[in-house]
């Protein structure tokens, strides 16, 4: 999620080379400000030509440009074009297809490659012409412009005390692409990179070509498709790239801060808190993915905490190559030498690591300390006790490392105490000794489940499934005496029931070993009462009755469970009663207890990609900004904070879109400079793999929370609110008739590639909750994913246009003004705007003709295309505009010039599912088939640039 001017797409238009037809040196050049990506993307096209003569079949350079040159034919409008594009493809062998595939995927990669690039490129141009002032949508113009709105010092402290940013990356990797391609592509990006130094030499720019034509050798040769699925700690240890981005940039964000609050206000000091962290659901998240047990909950917790301790001991490994100040010089300060002294004194181990420094070179010897606790802190075990010398917490060592910066400054070496000291100091307060705070989330009905069981085995309650609701809260609000808990049998206990026991005592004893800081927040997914809520007090109360080191001297009530619980309503209807399950549970005492015990505020999670799923694009979007105001307002009533939490996507289906776009849409009252979001699937390589990418992105979400922060509630006028209202409900009967339409799942299963999408090996998570095959099981992502890679985009706009018709019944003038001056109207408008312009009519009619039954394809079909026409006239109304992406030009040649490829992807994919559908080929065969279907996907993939 980008900003509305820096798409994923880049910032120029992308051209269509001939691949391999003109060298780089040939090429048009031109003052344009895109004449670099155009002479990247020539380069890498001509380039690629190459790649396809030495080593790709013969006549496969030939065939890659017949059917490009058919595909931009048919988009502009030749009459036989589509015709003979099709047959070509009918009569090519698997074998052609399969590179046909990969060389029109490989060119869309280096397309992006180079689009990307470009973005940076633009980027630091305008950053260098707007020197001295702050780049647009970053942290220095936010704080200025608050300072031009009259926010004061003390309002701006305020305002810094509740800044609390935190990005979730979660177990859901609709990452098509191997890691191993990405990093080939990395290489790539860094070579053009190098290439576009002025100072480059004749001789280094050989080296460089040289690098980029073995990279793309590479490229080619590598099988795009993983083997198999990876596994939970896989997946854990693959998130890593991203945290590893973050570490780097980090630091920055945090100085451009102080930098910029200097600037503003330099009569002041600000306290800076931790505005920034991040989350995981990676090794935690349980809803219906039965390879996270609790043993993989451990090993991945201790996987991330393994990495950060290495991480901080390789700073303390830089940090005491740069200290090198002697004591005779400058002496260190007399709180730090008596530090010094009482570590030798306490671990007389540690005289022997500084016998052979140098002995006045204090600040050596107090960093070989540090790294002594350091590697002693990697051993420690969740209910383990601690090793000696180990760091209890990440505030130990930032309590050590201020020891360094204090004397530092005290001797006048304030670059040194402010450079690499302080960016150490930050990279502890941000990362911990986890990097990431692992949630913990699960299905609402099986935590129930597991409460049924246990209140049987402990004669509570004989048959807690058949209470109702008033009568479940009673039973979970009341305490268990200790010597009833010790009475579970464990071995009795179905094993559903003893994973969800063992993890919540896991959780107490990582919170007692491993520090609070390890743990994020427990999740309840598809929370439909207060008690699916109250479930995971009971369990988590239960676990911490049961933990040995509060069971022998702690009472039921005093044997706290202290991680924050946090409902999830995904549902439209659970997000429209989500107000009346808070207010229940504000009302219940020993939830206001336990909630008061964990700081006083509620975090409540809105589901983005169920709710569409569920009720379609626009009722979505208005019942989840809507659910932010209503439970707002209760929590205020109660005297409770309360933070939201946004389960977005990549895809427009899911809440994806740009960053900035986005947070800026939001409630105020639901900021409040608060953030909890997401990060999902292909967008964690497209924020996250460049660290200057990673950068601008994390930027421009500070940016964006602290404008909305500081915003003032403005009123909505009461009749776009009504309008809304009407225009949502419209808009989910359109959906759901088209949901409800018999013939839907038929038409579903047979005009996308759900079957393919199931199949791919990108997630460790099964594509559906559970075994049968019916709408309500498959999760959103395959959902929004399948109808993104046939062109249907349904998620990103269905219903839309029927209940704008509706609505205005001829008279515009209302929905301008909304466009014109409610940001959230705006985003909802522009994000369909771009789903609409990577739809395609005659693509969903040919994969519509893969559906068995021509009855059920007319009727889908004609639904699909009426509300993608009335949805564009609508579009056309609102905005004033006469073609899709008017308004962002460079956008909408980015998507034209993209389309032609995608198109061809589109067609080789309808021929390779007609195939394997009335193939009576061989097992082998249809094996093979199934390979070059994942592929199609990937390739599609990288040409709309998402997937879930």
């Amino acid at each position: 999620m980008s900003s509305p001017s820096e798409s994923k797409h880049a910032a120029m238009d992308m051209p269509q080379p001939d691949i391999g037809r003109r060298s780089p040196a040939r090429a048009r050049r031109s003052a344009s400000p895109e004449a670099p990506l155009r002479r990247d993307v020539r380069m890498l096209g001509f380039e690629l030509g190459h790649v396809l003569h030495r080593h790709a079949p013969e006549g496969l350079y030939e065939l890659v440009e017949r059917v490009r040159k058919l595909a931009k034919q048919r988009r502009a409008g030749t009459a036989d074009a589509e015709g003979k594009l099709c047959q070509l493809l009918a009569e090519l062998d698997y074998e052609q297809l399969g590179e046909l595939i990969r060389a029109l995927t490989c060119f869309l990669d280096l397309a992006n490659l180079a689009e990307d690039r470009h973005r940076i490129r633009v980027l630091r141009q305008r950053e260098r012409a707007l020197a001295p002032a702050p780049q647009a949508e970053s942290i220095g113009a936010a704080i200025i412009a608050l300072q031009h709105q009259g926010l004061d010092a003390d309002a701006m402290q305020q305002l810094l005390d509740k800044l609390d940013i935190e990005l979730v990356f979660t177990a859901h990797p609709t990452e098509a692409k191997r890691r191993t391609v990405r990093n080939t592509l990395n290489r790539l990006r860094d070579d053009l990179v190098d290439l576009d130094r002025t100072d480059v030499l004749p001789r280094e720019r050989r080296a460089l070509l040289s690098r980029i034509r073995a990279d793309l050798d590479c490229l080619w040769e590598t099988d795009t498709l993983r083997p198999r699925k990876p596994t939970v700690i896989e997946e854990v240890r693959r998130s890593l790239f991203a945290l590893d981005s973050i570490w780097q940039v980090g630091p920055r964000l945090y100085r451009a801060m102080r930098e910029a609050l200097a600037d503003a206000y330099p009569e002041r000091t600000f306290r800076l808190p931790v505005f920034l962290r991040f989350g995981t659901w990676i090794g935690g998240d349980r809803d219906g993915h039965p390879f996270v047990t609790t043993d993989v909950t451990i090993e991945s917790l201790m996987t991330l905490r393994r990495a950060a301790i290495e991480k901080h001991l390789e700073q303390c490994r830089e940090l005491t190559r740069v200290l090198s100040v002697s004591e005779r010089r400058h002496p260190i300060t007399p709180d730090l030498r008596s530090a010094l002294n009482e570590a030798i004194k306490r671990w007389p181990t540690v005289e022997l690591l500084l016998a052979e420094l140098n002995p006045h070179e204090k600040y050596r010897h107090w960093l070989v300390i540090v790294k002594h606790r350091l590697m002693q802190t990697v051993h420690a075990e969740p209910g383990q006790p601690l090793p000696e010398a180990a760091y209890a917490g990440p505030n130990e060592l930032a309590n050590d490392l201020n020891l360094v910066g204090e004397s530092l400054r005290e001797n006048n070496f304030h670059r040194l105490a402010d450079g690499a000291v302080q960016d150490w100091l930050d990279r502890v307060a941000m990362f911990g000794f986890h990097l990431a705070r692992m949630d913990i989330r699960e299905d609402a009905g099986k935590l129930n489940a597991a409460v049924g069981e246990l209140m049987q085995q402990l004669d509570i309650e004989p048959d807690y499934a058949t209470l109702n609701e008033p009568s479940k809260q009673a039973r979970l609000t009341e305490p268990v005496p200790p010597a009833v808990a010790q009475r579970i049998d464990v071995a009795r206990l179905s094993a559903d029931t003893r994973q969800t026991l063992d993890l919540f005592m896991l959780m107490q004893r990582t919170v007692a070993t491993l520090g609070r800081e390890a743990l994020g927040t427990v999740i309840a997914s598809m929370t439909h009462h207060p008690s699916d809520v109250l479930a995971m007090l009971w369990l988590g109360r239960l676990a911490a009755t049961r933990c040995e080191q509060t069971a022998a001297h702690e009472s039921s009530e005093s044997a706290a469970f202290r991680l924050p619980i946090v409902p999830l309503f995904e549902t439209i209807n659970d997000l429209k009663r989500s107000s009346a399950i808070l207010e229940t549970l504000l009302s219940c005492e020993p939830y206001v207890r336990h909630l008061r015990a964990t700081g006083n505020r509620q975090l409540c999670m809105i589901g983005y990609s169920d709710s569409t799923k569920d009720g379609g694009f626009l009722a979505a979007n208005w019942c989840l900004h809507q659910a932010q105001r209503e439970l707002s307002q209760v929590a205020k009533r109660h005297g409770v904070e309360v933070a939201f939490f946004h389960g977005r996507g990549g895809s427009l289906g899911r809440g994806g879109g740009p960053a900035a776009r986005g947070i800026l849409t939001l409630p105020p009252e639901a900021v409040d400079g608060r953030l909890r979001v997401t990060e999902q699937g292909e967008v964690l390589a497209e924020r996250y793999d460049d660290p200057q990418v990673a950068y601008r992105h994390l930027e421009q979400v500070t940016w964006a929370t602290l404008l909305v922060s500081a915003k003032s509630a403005e009123p909505v006028p009461e009749q776009w609110r009504r309008t809304m209202d009407r225009a949502a409900d419209a808009s989910e009967r359109v959906y759901r008739e088209l949901l409800e339409t018999p013939g839907f799942i038929s038409y579903f299963e047979h005009a996308t590639p759900i079957e393919v999408i199931e199949s791919l090996p990108i997630g460790s998570r099964p594509s559906r909750r559970q075994a049968q095959r019916d709408l309500s099981t498959l999760r959103a992502i395959p959902y929004t994913f399948a109808w993104t890679q046939s062109r249907h985009m349904l998620t990103a706009y269905f219903g839309l246009g029927g209940a704008l018709n509706a609505s205005a019944a001829g008279d515009w003038a209302n929905f301008r003004e909304m466009y014109q001056h409610w940001p959230l109207f705006r985003s909802i408008i522009d994000n369909a705007e771009l789903g609409l312009a990577k739809c395609d009519r005659n693509i969903i009619h040919q994969y519509a003709r893969l559906v068995p039954d021509a009855s059920i394809s007319e009727k889908l079909v004609g639904m699909v295309v009426h509300e993608i026409d009335r949805t564009c006239d609508a579009l056309q109304q609102v905005t004033g505009r006469p073609a899709l992406l008017d308004a962002v030009v460079w956008l909408q040649r980015s998507v034209q010039a993209r389309n032609p490829y995608v198109d061809a992807l589109n067609f080789i994919q309808i021929e390779l599912i007609h195939r394997f559908r009335q193939s009576t080929a061989s097992e082998a065969q249809l094996e093979q088939l199934a390979e070059l279907l994942r592929l199609s996907v990937q390739g599609i993939a990288a040409g709309l640039r998402t997937t879930g």
